[in-house]
Order: structure tokens, then sequence, then C-alpha cells
């Protein structure tokens, strides 16, 4: 049976900034008296994450996801709330929290730049007190699942992005944590990099249940990797739940891929609904999820059609539509 390992209760994060000012005059004057405002980056979040769980955190820059998994993570203390994360108080920074935990910035790097990473290995090795026997098992079997066995001895700068981002991964799995944070894990990558990373999360997860709350922009990530959303903007809670739950909930709409037999114009088609793609003998509409079927039957009956698919709204659209504020 599974048992929670995160708890959030009301968490909220404000930042102290600095007003600028404009004008020679006001800015000596803020050199002696300055003001400030406040940031309201997270606003009384609240939720729970069991063990193995895959979360995306979802929403515009700004939202507050960064902040959220920071707080977690205990790179920095909640203004007010409360978590606790594997039975511990993240901004305590205890040990033994410390040692179950790991964190991925796709934009910052935990590897010696001039070192290969085996060197970082080594050290990762004595800092977390990984046995010995414990350490070349999971070096093997993390090497042998992102295939990186002929980087391993060559500098960090000389990698590519997407060799540097596998390194970085080993690095931050090889003491087993029980929950990884991923922020950006997969950002800058080719196209096959990212489903090799993907692939290898997913796996990790099936063999070691490992908690894993990802933020990303790629939308492909969090349906690849997440089996639920916590969908977030200006630092408060929007829904939380399963993918196909959000896009039943947001997604009023499907979409009619259809190919016809010959070309028909665009302008005769946006009077049966919304064209999202059109490329003459093919169109993708998004039509009203209640008159689907019916909007399907009446392009069989009017045009020649080779091929008719009916498609769930994509995820990426939804998320794109609902911050948008499109309606």
């Amino acid at each position: 049976m599974s048992k929670s390992v995160i708890e959030i209760k009301d968490l909220t994060k404000h930042f102290k900034v600095p007003v600028k000012t404009v004008g020679f005059g006001a800015s000596l004057r803020s050199l002696f008296v300055r003001k400030y405002k406040t940031v309201k980056a997270v606003e009384k979040i609240s939720f729970s994450i069991e063990e193995g769980e895959m979360v995306g955190f979802l929403g515009p820059n700004g939202a507050g996801k960064t902040t959220t998994l920071k707080m977690m993570a205990g790179i920095l203390y909640p203004t007010s709330g409360t978590a606790q994360v594997l039975g511990y108080t993240p901004s305590e920074r205890k040990r033994g929290f410390q040692q179950k935990i790991s964190m991925v910035m796709g934009q910052k790097n935990q590897l010696w730049w001039d070192l290969p990473a085996t060197e970082a290995y080594e050290l990762n090795k004595e800092i977390y007190g990984i046995p010995t026997p414990e350490f070349k098992e999971t070096l093997s079997e993390l090497i042998a699942l992102l295939s990186v066995e002929d980087i391993l001895q060559t500098p960090v700068r000389k990698l590519s992005l997407g060799q540097r981002m596998k390194c970085e991964l080993i690095a931050s799995l090889l003491h087993r944590p029980k929950v990884l944070f991923l922020d950006e894990p997969t950002i800058g990558l080719d196209l096959m990099t990212q489903k090799k990373v993907r692939e290898f999360l997913r796996e990790i997860n099936r063999k070691t249940k490992t908690t894993v709350i990802l933020t990303s922009h790629y939308m492909e990530d969090v349906e690849a990797i997440c089996d639920r959303v916590i969908m977030i903007d200006k630092g408060q809670k929007l829904y939380d739940g399963s993918i196909k739950g959000l896009i039943a909930k947001y997604g009023n709409e499907k979409y009619l891929q259809i190919d016809f037999d010959s070309p028909v114009d665009r302008q005769e088609l946006e009077e049966i609904g919304r064209v999202v793609e059109y490329e003459g003998v093919r169109a993708t509409f998004a039509v009203s999820r209640k008159d689907h079927t019916a909007l399907a039957a009446k392009i069989l009956t009017k045009y020649k059609v080779d091929n008719l698919d009916i498609q769930e709204v994509k995820l990426e659209d939804i998320i794109l539509k609902h911050f948008s504020g499109q309606k």
C-alpha cells in the first residue's frame, strides 16, 4: 500500500523586493530610503504526494513552480505554512533528509567543468557515504540504462548538452534518493535525447519506486513521465489530478482530423468549426465535445472523405488556452 512521502499545507513564499525608481533625484533618495514591495510567489498551496508517484507541475513562467520545488527541497525557507518530505522539515536541512532527496535543474550543473564525470561520481560516493559495492552496482546500472559508457572519461566541458544531462542524472541518483525533484530536465536537448531521458526516468521509477516531481515547458515530458499533474498560476493551485481529468475539465473540445478526396476551400471549412490546421486536402477542426459526432456525420455526408480521425485535444493546447485567456 502506498504511503504519503510529501505533505504540503498552506505553503506560502513571499519575497520582499526593492521598488525601482525613475530619475536621478529619486535614485539618489533610494540610496538612503529604499521602498519595497511584496511579491507573492506561492500563496497557500496544499497537496500530498504518495510514494512512487510521478507528478508534473504545470504553469506559465512566474507561476511559482520552481519556488515550490525549492521549498520542498529545503533550498528556500517558506514564509508560512508547512512542508513535510519523508517525515522531515526540508528547511531544517538535516543530513538524513539530504541523503534521501536529489534535485536536478536543467540550467545548472553539479558536475566539475574540467573533470570527467567519474571524478564527480567518486566525490558523491564519499559525500553520501555510499558503500563501495552499492556504489559500483548503482553506477553500473545507471550507465547501462543511459548508454554513456564511452563518455565518462571525457571532461564535462567537452560533452554535448544531452551527454551532460545524462551524466547529471547519474550523479543525482547514485545515492538512491527516495524523492527526485526535476526542474526543466530536458530543456535544450534534442528530440532523441529527450525521449531517452523520459524512458530512463520511467524505468528508474518502475525499478526503485522513486517519487518524481517534475516541472517542464515540454508537454511531451509531462505526458510521457507523469501520471498526475498539479497546475498552478500566480502562486495558487488551479488543478490537481490526472492528465485525463485535466483534459475532461478544461478540454471542452475535440479534434476532427479529416483527409479529403480533393482540396476543399478553407473558408468553407470555417463554417463547420474552428480550423486548427489546413493543408488543402487535410484539415483539423476543433469542435465542441458534445457536438463532435454530429459534425463528423455532417462532414461525411457533405464531402468525399478518405479518412476521419477523432482525437482528444493535446495537453499543450489546453495549457496554452487556459493561461492565454482564450475562450
